[in-house]
């Protein structure tokens, strides 16, 4: 479970303005799951902002098939989610997209051989996936409900059941006051509990006991987020909870509504479906509306998942809303372009606000952490154009990576750099992919000592060469900034970089916070750090103090 933080009062990493002469925009957005791969096409209009879907595609592949023995995604998974991407990304190309955007959850997320499957997928279709931990596929969930349902300031409860995993949510339209992900999925229920057909006695207690204790603690920290008087609504999305309320539209009212958003069902007429399906055989099952032959393997283990959680949450009934991860992907990107900047506006600071919160858990001083990313940041914008290329995204990486740069110091402060890549890594960081999380951690490991080499297995997982190349050139600037505070009291005021591209000199003009403080530590910290910089830019740096009416002393070679 994971909580968010209050909402700061300032964001030091601003988005782009929107600009309303701008003209709409074609994104397409796949969810690589456990059971299937959805994409939606959707055309942005900036001006509003608000996204119409175009095109949906979905191909039930079963990528979740895993061998027993090693866990590893099989070959036959595998070239069936390859085969659906493939066409997935011919049908985004075909409606001229501007970008895709793919993200893998759970059965990529757990595979051993989930990062090979992903750089298989990059190196025979160019498309890239960024894996997601379970947070943050909740958070993308929350942003895709909230993009097609108003939660008028009421407590919502939120669940998506996925093949490998069951995401749980609390918000009221805000910020979320939880997030969980529990390892509880239809498709890894059926595979490990449900060897007969119809479903036996024994094997359907055994299930029902199972999902009760997994689901428990994610239920009590939820329901502890909530105040004695709210009584949360809940609302479902995913294939399974939309199939369930096509069964019981197609019974109660004999024609099933389209769109299902907004449909409703009661936990006692959900009970009575859980009864029936349990009894059927998998052919039975088949006959029913709207039932793939794929959904007709999982169903009963979804509706058990389903009839549970919405036992111990204690509540009656649940909404359907057809807006869930691959929507909430498209919220993202229009978050991270700068293109909302009203409603949902507080998601745009989810990044910083997580951030900080590490920094308080590791008990990071933050006033040096944010001197050194000012530094950082300060450095990278100067040099932007005439020593590096990188834009906004890597801009915003450098800023986390100094923010949490000593947070090492909470393990100890021997090699404290090795501990701050541990804790950047697996620290529970939301907004980020998991490739953006290997970034930071690395940026953050190469602060200090050695800089990054290949026998390094932290560099090594880095997603690829852009990546390496983005931690060789942005950790370098890290370097600089934390020299710049070495007394860490602020004796820096600023930094101006001066570039001679005809003899490759960068000259750093340093003021000092105090006219009459000599700065030392820094000059000589300087001195220090800068041959990882010099070597990776093919520079020289020439330190020089100066006072604030500008008068710089001589250069420090």
């Amino acid at each position: 479970m994971t909580d968010i933080a209050p909402l700061p009062t300032a964001n030091p990493i601003p988005h782009r303005s929107l600009d309303p002469a701008q003209g709409d925009r074609i994104v397409a957005a796949i969810d690589v799951g456990t059971n299937s791969i959805h994409m939606v096409v959707v055309r942005i209009d900036p001006t509003l902002p608000a996204f119409y879907i175009i095109a949906k595609e979905k191909d039930t592949v079963r990528l979740g098939e895993r061998c027993p023995d090693t866990g590893d995604l099989t070959a036959a998974a595998m070239d069936r989610a390859l085969s659906a991407l493939q066409r997935c990304q011919a049908r985004a190309q075909s409606l001229k997209v501007e970008e895709i955007v793919a993200v893998a959850t759970s059965a990529v997320r757990e595979a051993p051989n989930g990062l090979d499957f992903i750089r298989t997928v990059k190196q025979e279709l160019g498309l890239s996936i960024d894996l997601i931990a379970g947070a943050e596929e909740a958070r993308r969930i929350y942003l895709g409900v909230l993009s097609g349902m108003e939660l008028h300031q009421q407590p919502h409860i939120i669940i998506d059941i996925g093949g490998g995993s069951t995401e749980l949510i609390l918000g009221s339209g805000q910020e979320p006051r939880s997030l969980s992900s529990t390892k509880v999925g239809a498709v890894r229920l059926t595979t490990e509990f449900v060897t007969t057909d119809p479903i036996s006695d024994g094997e359907f207690q055994y299930l029902r006991a199972f999902l009760r204790g997994m689901l428990e603690r994610p239920v009590e920290e939820l329901r502890n987020r909530l105040q004695p008087e709210e009584v949360p609504k809940l609302v479902g999305t995913s294939g399974t909870i939309e199939i369930l309320a096509m069964i019981h539209a197609h019974q109660h009212l004999g024609t099933i509504p389209d769109p299902l958003h907004g449909y409703a069902f009661s936990r006692s007429d959900l009970q009575a479906m859980v009864q029936q399906l349990r009894r059927m055989t998998y052919g039975e099952r088949l006959e029913m509306p709207e039932m793939s032959d794929r959904r007709a393997e999982i169903i009963v283990a979804g509706a058990l998942i389903l009839l549970e959680a919405m036992t111990l949450l204690g509540t009656d009934s649940i909404t359907i809303c057809e807006r869930a991860l691959r929507e909430g992907v498209i919220v993202d990107w229009m978050l991270t372009h700068g293109l909302i900047e009203d409603r949902l506006r507080f998601q745009s600071s989810i990044r910083y606000r997580s951030v900080l919160r590490a920094a308080t858990k590791f008990h990071v001083n933050l006033p040096y952490g944010e001197r050194v990313a000012a530094f950082a940041l300060s450095l990278f914008d100067q040099l932007q154009g005439q020593l590096h290329e990188w834009g906004a995204v890597e801009r915003e990486l450098l800023w986390a990576a100094a923010i949490l740069h000593n947070a090492g110091h909470y393990v100890t402060h021997s090699a404290h750099h090795k501990h701050s890549y541990y804790l950047v890594r697996h620290g529970g960081l939301l907004g980020y992919t998991e490739t953006e999380l290997e970034v930071i951690a690395n940026l953050a490991r190469y602060h200090r000592k050695s800089g990054p080499k290949k026998k390094h297995e932290n560099y090594r997982n880095l997603a690829g060469k852009r990546h390496r190349r983005m931690v060789d050139q942005l950790s370098p600037l890290l370097r600089l900034a934390v020299a710049l505070d070495r007394q860490q009291i602020g004796a820096i005021a600023q930094v101006t970089c001066v570039y001679d591209g005809s003899d490759r000199r960068l000259a750093l003009h340093l003021e000092p916070t105090d006219p009459g403080n000599s700065c030392d530590l820094e000059l000589w910290s300087l001195g220090e750090k800068k041959e990882e910089f010099e070597r990776t830019y093919g520079v020289k740096i020439l330190p020089c103090l100066q006072t604030p009416s500008r008068s710089p002393n001589p250069p420090v070679s």
